[in-house]
């Protein structure tokens, strides 16, 4: 198939036309990081009856024997359930956070720490583990925050998949595409 397209203001290649994939709610399937397919894999779905087309782009892909306008938004028609429990990863432990320091609220030179350190038995579980940027671990070193004197902002806990998604809206990727907008932020109060 070759990418035409039919807007001059355009400029990413076919490749660079993914489309936001909502869940058949209409919320995406994630916010962070967002639920993006391929045109690709878009095409696909739709001819497989998998997803309804929401809104196009103003691209089209042609072939031989076929042309069609490129969905910039897609609904699944099978809504997938979102309740099962995220993944323990580093990055999911900085979204928790927030990608900010427990001790101190520092975004730079992000790692993680345990509570209460391994050198004591300290386990790595969500509710021993925390994001701190890597001056406040180092004078952390292997004692616990309260004989370092350093409070935890928030508790460690085993977040929900709700909860993280709530913390990914707050990290927009720095490309939405317009058309995106209305699915992306849809419980915002709209300006009169």
């Amino acid at each position: 198939m070759d990418g035409g397209h039919d807007d001059a203001s355009a400029s990413s290649p076919a490749s660079g036309w993914p489309a936001l994939v909502l869940n058949a709610d209409y919320r995406p399937l994630s916010y962070y990081p967002l639920s993006l397919w391929p045109w690709q894999e878009v095409i696909k779905a739709v001819f497989l009856d998998r997803v309804d087309v929401v809104q196009n782009y103003d691209h089209v892909v042609r072939s031989p024997s076929f042309e069609m306008q490129l969905p910039s938004v897609v609904a699944l028609k099978s809504y997938v359930a979102q309740d099962r429990a995220p993944a323990f990863t580093r990055f999911n432990l900085f979204l928790r956070d927030s990608f900010t320091c427990q001790y101190c609220g520092s975004g730079e030179e992000l790692t993680f720490d345990h509570i209460n350190p391994r050198s004591r038995g300290g386990r790595t579980t969500w509710e021993n583990i925390v994001t701190a940027c890597a001056r406040c671990n180092l004078m952390k070193g292997g004692r616990t925050p309260r004989e370092a004197g350093m409070a935890i902002r928030r508790p460690a806990h085993r977040p929900s998949m709700f909860e993280l998604q709530e913390h990914g809206r707050r990290f927009p990727p720095n490309h939405l595409h317009e058309s995106w907008l209305d699915y992306l932020y849809w419980d915002i109060e709209l300006e009169a």
